[in-house]
């Protein structure tokens, strides 16, 4: 595999990414960029895969026992209180860094869907938004956000997350008004 010019070698935690991926036989597009840490930063890769990066947001309950990984449409507002009734629980908030390296082995700015291969204890339950599951292709980080990857949703929905233990519940995020 070669390096990545932007970041050196590649981390261990991507090269894990690439080797399931791989083994669940999971096809996938990847671009090198130099580190996007905002959905702004990401424009260019979209064009460049041909696809949209989806927002991936890391959230827990107030006290921080109940994690969820919401993934959602770049252009769509988070409310924490729309979502917080849907899931009928305490108002969320973004879970802190130290649970996302616990919990997923990611940092901020790389949180992706494929970081539940790190969750071997299911702690954290995938959310998706009911307009993003109507997409063909996802891109989402590989665990790192130096690299971005178009994958197949439906690659991610039937193969992937089997593989790695976990399911999704579908939710219903508002637009916002103009």
């Amino acid at each position: 595999m070669e390096d990545n010019p932007f970041s050196g070698s590649r981390q261990e935690r991507e090269l894990r990414t690439y080797a399931l991926l791989d083994e669940i036989k999971i096809p996938y597009a990847r671009i090198d960029h130099v580190p996007a840490m905002t959905m702004e930063a990401c424009e260019d890769v979209d064009k460049a895969l041909g696809t949209r990066m989806c927002k991936n947001l890391f959230l827990c309950n107030r006290q921080q026992t109940v994690f969820y990984l919401l993934l959602m449409p770049d252009a769509k507002k988070f409310r924490t209180k729309t979502l917080s009734a849907q899931l009928g629980c305490s108002r969320l908030s973004f879970a802190d860094e130290e649970h996302m390296a616990q919990l997923l082995d990611i940092h901020p700015g790389s949180v992706s869907v494929l970081g539940l291969m790190n969750d071997h204890g299911n702690r954290v339950q995938l959310l998706i938004d009911e307009d993003l599951l109507q997409d063909e292709y996802i891109g989402c980080h590989p665990c790192v956000n130096t690299s971005s990857l178009k994958i197949r949703l439906s690659d991610i929905l039937e193969k992937f997350l089997p593989a790695v233990h976990h399911s999704y519940r579908p939710v219903a995020l508002p637009e916002e008004n103009a």
